[in-house]
């Protein structure tokens, strides 16, 4: 997929800097970008961008295709003439206590959805106008509409019904609009008329600064790397819409399968996620058309999509309703070999990375292979076990990966470091030849840059040389995850000059 060596930095758009509590795809976004083509950084990887609920997890959000409208600026919104500078003003003052490295979501929430409100009605006020100016703001509101209404009329009318029914999941709404029968669905549709078209202004808003962020970065060389979760939130849009394809309970909605992974680096008991498992033989049945509708989506946001637990498609974990662990399940198997060639059929050439960490077989190894996406190689993970290691960079069989420092689900470089035993930093070091002066992370910056992976990523964190308080998220925990923010002092002339020449110095430098 890369016809030449390149790098870039790992940061969710939450952890930009800004006045309002959270990152946004304001003035901070595109600072950012100014950053990394300074550095001659030309990849953006960022989290799921879709709307999240109760954890704040990207990994778990409302929708596979909406965006999270906290992400949504104000000051854009400003701009666009739909909130006073004194809006501004008064969000700003509340957070201006707030600790600038640090997502009070709760708090975001609160703030920031009251604003989308008064603008949403500025929106539709302004619409009756006959300014041509406003005509045409309106018109890219209709158009917006049309063109995703094979998500969007869904997605809306699910986060109203949300909203109406206090934030409790579709499972236990009425019977009725739980299984979606027609006569609900008409009847909601007219007594929740404003609040879905308030649901399609936020995603109208997230998409047309989205859009605008996402051209800037081409415009400069740097392509943005997004991520799919295999799997979607039980409470889900995706599969309150399409139940059929998932393994639900009948009568209760419950999930009669769940997702997850057997014990494995992160935790002794496995990850039980909770997320039904697909029905493959119906999503088999029907082309698989959710999934290619999918993909197609998302490379709406994106330029290249890593697929999250890419082995799923060979072969997944299903844990019975009621365990509690992730220790008793099974294996079962899954058709992504026939999904990928009607893919590759409906879209040629696909820009997908296959996140092959856990457990990982021959089969999926081949599966990976045979439509030839780069797979992942995390420093972290190269240190703690014999020479045969496949994460030493010695051992990398061919250019088509993408090396990371560190990921999200790992610790920082400086705390993963911090954290090993004597003769554990020893082994490092020794590998290493020293620790440079400036520091662990830098150098284990400069291992991922000089190897031959044809991709090497870092995240944020370890360019600024933060310990374990910066860490993004912790595997198998929901405290103080998602949080992590820079403040807007941090990317120095000096970071992004060391940043420049190391990309210049193993090759990586564009032309």
């Amino acid at each position: 997929m890369f016809d030449r060596r390149l790098s870039g930095i790992l940061l969710h758009p939450t952890s930009l800097p800004g006045p309002y509590g959270i990152g946004d795809l304001g003035n901070g976004a595109y600072r950012f970008i100014d950053f990394l083509e300074q550095s001659d950084q030309q990849v953006w990887q960022i989290l799921p961008l879709g709307p999240t609920g109760a954890g704040n997890s990207p990994y778990l959000a409302y929708s596979a295709l909406a965006g999270n409208p906290l992400m949504i600026s104000l000051d854009i919104l400003y701009g666009d003439g739909l909130l006073t500078e004194e809006d501004l003003e008064t969000v700003k003052e509340v957070f201006n206590s707030q600790h600038p490295s640090h997502v009070n979501y709760g708090l975001v929430i609160k703030e920031k959805f009251p604003y989308y409100i008064r603008a949403f009605d500025n929106f539709r006020e302004k619409g009756e106008e006959e300014e041509e100016e406003i005509d045409e703001y309106q018109e890219q509101f209709r158009q917006f509409c049309q063109d995703y209404q094979y998500w969007l009329d869904d997605y809306a009318l699910y986060m109203a019904l949300k909203d109406y029914n206090e934030g409790t999941a579709w499972f236990q709404w009425d019977e009725d609009i739980a299984k979606r029968e027609p006569e609900a669905i008409a009847k909601w549709k007219t007594k929740l008329a404003d609040e879905i078209e308030y649901q399609k202004f936020l995603q109208f808003s997230f998409f047309r600064q989205w859009r605008n962020l996402k051209q800037y970065a081409n415009e400069r060389g740097i392509k943005i790397f997004g991520d799919i979760p295999i799997y979607v939130a039980h409470d889900s849009v995706d599969v309150w819409a399409n139940q059929s394809i998932f393994c639900l309970d009948d009568q209760t909605g419950a999930v009669s399968l769940m997702a997850g992974v057997p014990p494995d680096y992160f935790s002794a008991t496995g990850q039980l996620w909770g997320n039904p498992v697909y029905k493959w033989e119906e999503v088999e049945k029907t082309n698989f058309a959710w999934w290619i509708q999918r993909i197609k989506g998302m490379l709406e946001y994106v330029d290249i999509m890593r697929i999250d637990h890419f082995r799923g498609f060979e072969a997944y974990w299903a844990v019975a309703e009621g365990e509690t662990t992730a220790m008793n399940g099974e294996w079962l198997k899954a058709p992504g070999d026939k999904f990928f060639q009607i893919l590759q059929q409906e879209l040629g050439d696909l820009p997908i990375v296959a996140e092959d960490l856990g457990v990982i077989t021959d089969e999926v190894e081949a599966l990976r292979d045979n439509y030839g996406f780069p797979g992942m190689k995390i420093l972290h993970f190269a240190f703690d076990s014999d020479r045969a290691n496949p994460f030493l960079p010695y051992n990398y069989s061919n250019r088509n990966c993408v090396v990371y420092t560190g990921t999200h689900d790992n610790d920082t470089t400086v705390g993963w470091f911090e954290k090993r035993s004597f003769d554990d930093r020893q082994k490092v070091i020794d590998y290493l030849g020293c620790i440079g002066e400036k520091g662990i992370h830098w150098s284990l910056i400069g291992l991922a840059m000089s190897s031959v992976a044809n991709l090497a990523i870092f995240p944020l964190q370890d360019v600024l040389g933060l310990s374990s308080w910066a860490k993004m998220n912790t595997p198998g925990t929901i405290e103080s995850n998602w949080t992590w923010r820079y403040s807007v002092d941090v990317l120095t002339d000096g970071i992004s000059g060391h940043l420049q020449y190391l990309t210049y110095l193993y090759g990586r430098k564009p032309h």
